[in-house]
């Protein structure tokens, strides 16, 4: 009963998330949405996962100090408030404040979700009960973006929001009567420095990188500037935090090889995925003119593979270790993410349909069991402080991924569509170089049919580009995972009976 609880919680994070990409492309839109740009719907997203990233550990230690529950159950509380504001926004501005408060609940969510789940289970059973969570993915993947695409179809675009609320009240009524309150025995001082510093860094360096989306370059000093600050402000934060006695978010935990090089690897992951989803939401919904319900429907496979992949990688790193289960798996996800270069706008659906299958099927197989054993590689006490840091590190991918991905893809759009918009007027011709769902409504507005076809094209080309960076950055994941999870050489000492005698040394595979 705890873990079908605590699966509630995490539902809502992963249904909001994928709810959300479906409904960018009619946030975009002037007449159904809000008119929103490439770089507020950036900040639509890049403020929850920032705030997401950077209060989770400052979580992890409220909930060492007041219980894991009272931590779950007031973020739930504050994510369906949320909610509720982000449905009724006037605006970009409005929704861009809600989605930072819906950070603070998810925030207070994840981490103590986990500490739960690692209080709650042990031995095999733990195993199982992180794949399930991470199979409540596939379930949040799935069940989102059908959600959105009816509501879409029947309603404004609020009403996308307004679908956590009953989870909320469901999970918030589990949580208070079925969850023990646990908390760990050493409670950790609230580290306010280094939540500021943080948060700030973050916010420095995803300003930066979307601002070079709208701008179209890299040599402004609005965009370098912000970035520097933002690398100076994190390198302080690690200071900082290696100074502390108790320190919220400990980055000695990554020095360790498993945990760091696999936090790092998760962390790259996440970067490539929220890269591809960005743009997938739009080449479905703007390129190929699929509505929000079609769109939803052709996600499925991603879900579908994701549920399949968690528990099935359970099963094969018990026989296998985890080592050549999770490398070639994420080295498979790398090249479908890729392949989103051959797409164009006339690809066969069936063969779109395939490659998200085959996605979500290899990041399932990645992310429960990786998971399972950086969380195994800690002691008990410290599954919260774990959880943070992992939790950290992989939204601040997420920050990273939305802004430099949506950056690179601006970028190339812009670079695309310019011989195009020669000759349109001034206002017209900037409006179009926004992105290409402005450049549709431009060519309604001048009656200018040709450039629908222009706006499409320079979508595609930035989509190629953009799905070569995300394939790079994947594998470069891979690399890390490769030197995380590397066999360990230990040499056997030779008791007294065996002195002279030549020891020969043992490969112990990590994970296995």
């Amino acid at each position: 009963m705890i873990l079908i609880v605590l699966l509630s919680s995490s539902l809502l994070i992963w249904l909001d998330n994928t709810i959300l990409s479906t409904a960018f492309e009619t946030l975009a839109d002037p007449e159904r949405g809000i008119g929103a740009s490439p770089a507020e719907l950036q900040w639509v997203t890049g403020s929850y996962t920032l705030v997401f990233a950077t209060l989770m550990f400052t979580a992890g230690a409220l909930g060492d100090r007041f219980g894991h529950r009272t931590v779950l159950a007031t973020g739930i509380a504050v994510f369906g408030a949320a909610s509720v504001w982000a449905a009724y926004a006037g605006g970009a501005g409005g929704l861009i404040a809600a989605r930072a408060a819906m950070g603070v609940g998810g925030a207070l969510i994840m981490p103590a979700t986990m500490a739960i789940m690692m209080w709650t289970f042990s031995g095999a059973a733990r195993a199982t009960a992180i794949g399930l969570f991470s199979s409540s993915a596939g379930v949040g993947i799935a069940a989102g973006p059908l959600l959105a695409g009816l509501l879409l179809e029947r309603f404004w675009w609020g009403s996308v929001f307004l679908v956590n609320v009953p989870v909320t009240v469901l999970a918030l009524a589990g949580i208070l009567t079925l969850v023990p309150n646990f908390r760990s025995p050493e409670r950790r001082p609230l580290d306010l420095a280094g939540l500021a510093l943080s948060i700030s860094g973050l916010a420095f360096l995803a300003y930066g990188l979307i601002r070079a989306g709208q701008v179209a370059s890299w040599t402004p000093v609005d965009v370098w500037a912000p970035i520097l600050v933002g690398l100076v402000l994190l390198a302080a934060f690690v200071v900082v935090e290696l100074r502390a006695r108790q320190p919220g978010f400990d980055p000695r935990l990554l020095a360790e090889r498993v945990f760091g090089g696999g936090n790092a690897a998760l962390g790259m992951l996440m970067f490539a995925m929220t890269a591809a989803g960005f743009y997938g939401a739009f080449y479905l919904q703007g390129a190929r003119g699929f509505s929000p319900l079609e769109a939803g429907l052709a996600i499925c496979p991603v879900a579908a593979g994701l549920m399949v992949g968690a528990p099935l990688a359970v099963r094969l790193v018990s026989r296998y270790s985890l080592r050549p289960v999770a490398v070639p798996a994420l080295a498979v996800s790398a090249l479908a993410m890729g392949s989103a270069a051959l797409f164009g706008l006339h690809t066969p659906l069936v063969w779109i349909e395939l490659v998200f299958l085959v996605q979500g099927l290899a990041i399932g197989m990645v992310i429960g069991p990786v998971t399972t054993e950086l969380m195994s590689t800690l002691p008990l006490e410290r599954a919260g402080a774990g959880s943070a840091v992992t939790n950290t590190v992989r939204q601040t991918g997420s920050v990273l991924g939305i802004a430099a991905g949506g950056t690179i893809m601006s970028i190339a759009y812009r670079g695309a569509i310019e011989p195009s918009l020669r000759d349109v007027p001034g206002t017209a011709g900037e409006q179009a170089r926004v992105s290409a769902e402005q450049a549709r409504h431009v060519a309604a507005a001048i009656d200018r049919p040709d450039l629908v076809g222009e706006a499409n094209d320079a979508f595609i080309h930035a989509m190629h580009v953009g799905s070569g960076w995300t394939m790079l950055i994947a594998f470069s994941g891979v690399a890390l995972l490769m030197v995380a999870l590397r066999p360990v050489r230990r040499t056997v000492r030779p008791d007294a009976a065996d002195v002279g005698e030549t020891a020969a040394p043992v490969t112990t595979p990590a994970g296995g």
